[in-house]
């Protein structure tokens, strides 16, 4: 009898105890933390924050590396491992990690190029946004008219009369310089290296200081400042659809939620909507996670 009692007590304990601890099977304990990066620029820290407030409110822990420098410092640091993923734009990213690969003007040919140069580093690039942001270059409405510009060729006979301004990586950009050589013939007089699409190269057009300005396309300021956005009537820019991209030990680790919900954000995104989310961050002066919550609960995204 006091068997029978002692092992009855020990299946109610046991029964008690399995129906008050966690399984070890639970959707969070599945759930890896994630180091989310971006470059140094605001859509960037604003595309970041959208895929860090998703994975969150899904039950991933996020540490956010936001602001980290340009691609130069950004890629190697998702290959050693500082950072677990970050938002990229395909046709860039490709010539990065390979110097001699053709660009296509295609989101899927440029996706699967990518990948095939990113699988021996052992990343994932995810599914593209249909938003696009490419290289733009701009002059005054001013300028302009002085020269008569309206696309990048009407640039050839007088680049060399012309400073130019554009991010610091731009002589080593195969869509700045080496671009605008190669396929446009351009040769400007000077160079002044400024940030990347910002208030710097901003303020150097207005002031004078350049006469063409790098700005990324979908920036709203081109718009509100009347500035041209010359046509790139040759076709060097390709097809830099935003796209995130991962390392693969962290994707071995993860519940495939974790693509799912990357995904259903990235392929939500239009240009025309990226464009006016940059707007609420530069020109209107809101918080880009504030923005960001707007726009992921207009898509069901968040609750």
């Amino acid at each position: 009898m006091r068997f029978q009692r002692l092992f009855l007590a020990m299946t109610v304990s046991a029964l008690f105890l399995g129906a008050c601890t966690p399984s070890s099977g639970s959707s969070s304990a599945q759930k890896p933390p994630v180091t989310i990066g971006s470059t140094n620029f605001s859509e960037q820290v604003l595309l970041g924050e959208m895929y860090a407030q998703v994975l969150e409110a899904n039950g991933y822990t996020v540490t956010r590396k936001f602001n980290l420098g340009n691609r130069q410092i950004v890629e190697p640091a998702i290959e050693n491992g500082e950072i677990d993923m970050y938002p990229e734009y395909l046709a860039s990213m490709l010539l990065f990690v390979d110097k001699n690969a053709t660009a296509p003007t295609d989101a899927p040919g440029a996706q699967k190029a990518l990948q095939t140069a990113l699988t021996p580093k052992n990343i994932t690039v995810l599914d593209p946004a249909p938003a696009i942001d490419t290289n733009g270059f701009v002059v005054t409405k001013a300028t302009a008219d002085k020269y008569k510009l309206a696309k990048m060729s009407d640039l050839t006979p007088i680049a060399n009369q012309l400073t130019l301004g554009a991010a610091a990586e731009c002589p080593q950009n195969a869509f700045c310089i080496p671009g605008l050589q190669r396929v446009y013939g351009l040769t400007f007089k000077d160079f002044k290296p400024l940030d990347p699409g910002g208030s710097l190269t901003v303020a150097a057009i207005d002031s004078g200081q350049v006469d063409v300005g790098e700005l990324f396309t979908t920036d709203a300021t081109i718009s509100i400042k009347g500035y041209v956005l010359l046509d790139d009537d040759k076709h060097l820019q390709a097809a830099d659809n935003v796209a995130p991209v991962v390392r693969n030990d962290f994707l071995s680790k993860a519940p495939a939620d974790f693509k799912t919900l990357v995904n259903s954000l990235t392929t939500k995104l239009t240009t025309a909507e990226l464009t006016d989310l940059n707007k609420q961050v530069n020109i209107d002066k809101k918080e880009a996670k504030d923005v960001a919550t707007v726009w992921l609960k207009s898509k069901g995204l968040l609750k």
